[in-house]
């Protein structure tokens, strides 16, 4: 395992404002990994809500303030797929016609990792000591699968949780209804989306859905609560963090 690695943890929106335990579990599992984490304070949005609505000359705005954020530091690692594939694969993108921004965007986007992902493939840790004695599904959200590639780092980490059993659903591709601001704009089609998501968990016989993304999570947490589901949900880092 890489030693004195200095990490930025990119802490995202609703991590920031509904979610922060979710972050305080992934510097605790770094941490506990011998990792270096600092979190810079001037950090804002990645700018993906102003990007997938069309405005980009807001996002660029959003997304230039980020670049010049974690110079000093070997790696910036988020909890969400959905952050991470909008810096490293979207920001390129964005910054088109800006030579000097564009480089920097690629620059960053070297080092910016997903959770599970800086785990398994930077630090080549499965088994971070974690125990959890219940049946547990795992969601692929949409740009951690579709955009990073990322779908056997999650479930390799889970595997290794001691007294957890990983259970498959059916459909697990497919995505949860969430989509950011698609769920604002198609509610009723969202809300089927995800109604299925949770069926297909229940037919299997979970008892936690697991996800890297606090969008999907806050998306079918909110859809559990109005069906008084036992279903519980939890994000991977939230997970790992359990010794029980």
């Amino acid at each position: 395992m890489p030693s004195n690695l200095h990490v930025a943890l990119f802490i995202t929106c609703l991590g920031d404002q509904f979610f922060p335990h979710v972050g305080e579990c992934a510097v605790n599992i770094l941490r506990r990994l011998g990792v270096q984490v600092t979190f810079n304070p001037a950090q804002t949005c990645c700018g993906q809500p102003a990007f997938n609505t069309g405005y980009r000359k807001e996002a660029r705005t959003v997304a230039a303030r980020v670049l010049g954020l974690f110079d000093d530091v070997d790696y910036v690692v988020a909890p969400s797929g959905s952050c991470t594939a909008m810096v490293r694969v979207f920001y390129p993108e964005l910054f088109e016609g800006d030579p000097e921004l564009q480089r920097k965007a690629k620059e960053l986007g070297a080092r910016f990792f997903e959770f599970s992902e800086f785990l398994v493939k930077v630090l080549r840790v499965e088994d971070v000591g974690a125990s959890f004695s219940h049946r547990v599904t795992y969601h692929d959200s949409c740009h951690l699968y579709r955009e990073l590639h990322v779908e056997e780092e999650p479930r390799r980490l889970i595997r290794a949780v001691k007294g957890a059993e990983l259970i498959e659903i059916q459909d697990h591709r497919l995505c949860c209804g969430f989509g950011g601001t698609f769920s604002v704009k198609f509610p009723e089609v969202s809300v089927a989306m995800g109604q299925d998501k949770l069926r297909a968990a229940a037919e299997a016989g979970a008892e936690y859905l697991v996800a890297n993304d606090s969008g999907c999570l806050m998306h079918l947490a909110g859809l559990i609560h109005r069906q008084r589901s036992p279903l519980k949900t939890l994000h991977l880092a939230e997970l790992l963090a359990k010794q029980e």
